[in-house]
């Protein structure tokens, strides 16, 4: 039944409709509304004219007034009265000139009201511009500043309210704590409030340098991945809001639920329904100034928001973990609660509040919220552990979408909450009170994800893009890889197409071809085949070294282990499981034990392990590159011996590395000065103490520029993210014909034999070399350097008489794309040695020069197709080595 001015007196004995006038009954039944010729005093608050100061008549009139409630006349209280049923008809404009809205023209026309009040900064309520509680929908405030002094003071005091408002305005200065600590200043209503609203408006209106809505942009990328998870920079939230950067670290466990709610508020209103998707938002904050190491973690570091780094080394299953928990009642089914449970402790209940029983209580499965919950452990990386000290751990706990984000052999940065926790254990051995310390995590980095294509700015794919447009990038390249490593040009190409990497193939999901490749390094010692190996595990984005003598069978598949959590059975990755994706180096590979290195076979190959242990068995995934290093028998090379001669290594092993790298120590005057100067130089331009001059010097060795390493691995990371070439255009035939020749040589000679893995290893490289020059076809030129590769491997691994015919044999494919002068240098070297062997054979003496015949260069130099020695002669690579052309006497002279 419709009332008219909202309230109806009625006494004991209701009078008639006669008795009570109109006017009267306006007047005086309704205080807030008065008569046409009643003036009212002005109050300040409308609660004020009932039961305030110099109000009393009009208390004692409502007392002898009021209703009967209790009574044998209490049912007259409802009777009708038509006079009193009715609206008032004053203020209503019956003949509007306006005709009705429909629903959508009014959400219109309040819709371009709020906006125009945002762009001239008027905010409903006097609020500052961006703070609305209620958003874009917020309904207008009381704008008298009694009301708005009073309710801001009782916000700030932390008291309810009384009910006749039902919203809190925020306080203006959230700077002055009141003396009140961060902790407790932060959970009272008005503070909560004027945090919510900041950080509401700081997810609306912040911008970038290029003028972007940073966070609306990254709001609509969240739900459109239907993810929970909003990553915001602290350096942002810095600049924007420094209080609530001050107050996140000190009190987050107490802030970061207020985020969670404003962002929240914010997607809602942005897709109203995805709620459905997810109940709530997860603010994850990025960025954290200050990177702590695990061992420096103290008391003073507990319940503040912390951001460390390290390798995760085991994680357990995800389970579920109850957050808010209903019970049953076992005797009289009543349903007790809910309780939030802590991290710490178990809320259960002690009784029914029904039938006042201690129990038993069922928990209600079907009422009970859960989340999900995972631990992992995160040990000390090994290059930031000081030295004579042992890697330190801690342990982490991973909820809701952070479960399963890294895997162990990741390394992370995390940051969270550093908690602390009873645990029984440690009083037994420690003494009581011992507490122990978890970190609760916010947001996980991977350090393959810091720098994966997805975290490539525009400007870096620019960067990326133009420098694959130069004309010497592989020779570029091959300059970066190792650049304080000097010469070994052969075995730098090989590291630059294994990182690129191939294409793997899987027809059907049935049968799986590698992509990697695989590289064996042999040679004698002190040639810089660790300092590579080490070289790769910085550059790669995911790479796991192991040392032959320290790595086992189960070390580098898989190992059985039992669960201390659950006490289960579980398994644990080896190296090469862990380096998935990724490399794995491998060094001193001679040194590992037979059975242990079969346990790879099926790993380099079909890149898979296979488990059946402990009642467990499974297969493993081992997607990754092996870069290994091996020292010949006896510790030196011996060029008179075949390859199988040198390393005590099987041929099922060795056919499964794609190229074998022969590394040996030779004598040579000329270059043995270059190298020690290159290696003094170097020495000299990476001291600490050394001037920039002296850094700016340019090694001796250096004939291209190489590429910066972080832009390289940036190179390295877009071209496997974003190039798959493909082969329909490459030259089939020749291939064929090459795969052909080398099995009938490598039958004649009876050297390494030539299988079909072989073949499949050019097609990887020239793969790579044309993901290497972001190429989406593989063409001739990759074709033609996947071949020399392939030959200076496979000619390299003979014998010292073989070697030669193989070289004259394969000249064409082997001298592709390399510079006229440093083969005719080549040759020349090997005619000055000969001729240098025979006279300190012959004459016993040791030469002060050596001269060499130019007709004898120039027959050598046509087998490789090289008629003019004119440009050479004038080359600075001549001059360089100490060679002088004597045009008289026709010969080339070698002065020591």
């Amino acid at each position: 039944m419709p009332r008219g001015d909202g309230r109806r007196s009625r006494q004991s004995n209701p009078p008639s409709e006669s008795d009570v006038p109109e006017d009267r009954n306006r007047s005086e039944l309704d205080p807030l509304t008065s008569s046409p010729g009643r003036d009212l005093p002005p109050f300040e608050d409308e609660n004020e004219l009932i039961g305030g100061d110099g109000n009393d008549n009009v208390v004692d009139e409502e007392e002898d007034e009021g209703e009967d409630l209790f009574g044998d006349n209490m049912a007259d209280d409802y009777r009708h009265i038509p006079e009193l049923d009715r609206y008032d008809q004053r203020g209503i404009d019956e003949n509007s000139e306006f005709s009705a809205m429909s629903e959508g023209d009014r959400r219109a026309a309040e819709e371009e009201m709020r906006r125009r009040d945002r762009e001239e900064g008027r905010v409903p309520g006097g609020m500052r511009r961006g703070l609305e509680m209620f958003g874009e929908e917020s309904s207008e405030l009381d704008d008298r500043p009694t009301r708005r002094r009073r309710l801001a003071e009782r916000a700030a005091a932390g008291e309810e309210d009384d009910g006749m408002d039902d919203m809190v305005e925020s306080i203006e200065n959230l700077e002055d704590m009141k003396g009140h600590s961060i902790k407790d200043w932060v959970t009272q209503l008005g503070p909560k409030t004027e945090i919510f609203n900041r950080f509401k408006n700081f997810l609306r209106t912040h911008i970038d340098d290029k003028g972007h809505n940073t966070y609306k942009e990254k709001i609509r990328a969240m739900c459109e991945q239907n993810k929970m998870s909003l990553e915001v920079t602290y350096n942002n939230l810095a600049q924007s809001e420094q209080i609530l950067a001050y107050f996140l670290p000190e009190a987050p466990a107490e802030v970061l639920p207020i985020f969670d709610e404003a962002a929240k508020d914010i997607v809602i209103g942005m897709f109203p329904h995805y709620e459905r998707i997810h109940h709530e938002i997860r603010v994850r904050i990025t960025e954290l100034p200050i990177l702590e190491e695990i061992r420096t973690l103290r008391k003073i570091h507990i319940d503040q928001l912390i951001r460390t780094s390290g390798v995760v080394t085991s994680t357990t299953g995800v389970l579920p973990q109850l957050r808010m928990v209903k019970y049953d009642c076992a005797k009289c089914k009543y349903v007790l609660g809910p309780f939030v449970q802590s991290q710490d402790n178990e809320v259960r209940p002690t009784s029914c509040p029904e039938c006042q029983s201690t129990g038993p209580f069922i928990l209600n499965v079907s009422q009970t919220i859960f989340q999900d919950y995972q631990r992992i452990t995160i040990q000390e990386a090994p290059g930031k552990v000081s030295a004579g000290r042992l890697p330190r751990s801690k342990d982490a706990i991973l909820l809701n979408d952070l479960c399963d984000s890294c895997k162990p052999g990741d390394e992370i940065e995390i940051t969270g909450i550093y908690s602390n926790k009873f645990e029984g254990s440690l009083n037994k051995a420690n003494g009581f009170p011992v507490f122990a310390t978890v970190i609760i995590a916010n947001h996980i980095l991977r350090k393959d994800e810091k720098a994966a294509g997805k975290y490539l700015t525009d400007e870096d794919v620019k960067e990326v893009v133009k420098l694959s447009k130069e004309d010497n990038l592989a020779e570029r390249i091959m300059a970066s890889i190792g650049p304080s490593i000097y010469g070994h040009d052969d075995i730098k190409r090989a590291i630059a197409l294994s990182l690129f990497g191939g294409v793997s193939k899987n027809p059907g999901d049935k049968h799986r071809i590698r992509g990697d490749i695989n590289v064996l390094l042999c040679g004698d010692p002190g040639t810089a085949k660790s300092q590579f190996l080490k070289y790769v595990q910085q550059i790669a984005p995911r790479a796991i070294y192991a040392t032959g003598q320290g790595a086992t069978a189960v070390g580098l598949t898989a190992y059985v282990k039992k669960s201390l959590v659950t006490r289960d059975w579980t398994l644990e990755a080896g190296a090469l499981v862990l380096a998935d994706k990724g490399v794995c180096l491998i060094d001193e590979f001679d040194k590992m034990n037979d059975a242990d290195r079969t346990s790879i076979h099926e790993a380099m190959e079909q890149q898979t392990i296979s488990i059946a242990k402990a009642g467990i068995v499974t297969s493993l995934r081992a997607r990754c590159t092996i870069i290994a290093a091996a020292n010949p028998i006896g510790g030196r090379y011996d060029p008179s011996m075949t390859f199988h001669q040198n390393v005590n290594l099987s041929d099922p092993i060795l056919s499964r590395f794609d190229v074998l790298c022969v590394v040996r120590d030779t004598v040579d005057p000329i270059e043995d000065e270059r190298l020690a100067r290159f290696v003094v130089d170097s020495h000299a331009r990476h001291h600490p103490l050394a001037s920039a001059d002296e850094k700016k010097i340019k090694p001796v060795s250096r004939t291209y520029e190489p590429i910066e390493q972080e832009l390289l691995q940036k190179y390295i990371l877009y071209a496997k993210d974003k190039i798959e070439p493909k082969l329909h255009q490459m030259d089939q035939d020749k291939i064929s014909q090459l795969y052909s020749d080398l099995r009938r040589e490598s039958m004649v000679t009876g050297s390494m034999p030539i299988t079909i893995r072989h073949l499949e290893s050019i097609i990887r490289l020239a793969e790579s070399h044309a993901r290497m020059h972001l190429r989406e076809h593989v063409n001739d030129d990759d074709v033609n350097m996947a071949i020399r590769v392939m030959l200076d491997s496979f000619v390299s691994t003979q014998k010292f008489s073989v070697m030669r015919q193989m070289s004259k044999t394969f000249s064409s494919y082997l001298t592709y794309k390399k510079d006229n002068n440093e083969l005719l240098l080549f040759i020349l070297k090997q005619l000055i040695q000969e001729e240098l062997s025979f006279q300190r054979s012959r004459l016993e003496i040791e030469p002060e020069q050596v001269s060499v015949s130019v007709d004898y260069l120039k027959r050598e130099a046509a087998r490789i197709n090289i008629t003019n020695l004119a440009p050479f002669f004038k080359s600075d690579l001549f001059s360089s080595h100490n060679f002088r052309f004597d045009k008289k006497h026709n010969t080339v002279t070698l002065v020591f």
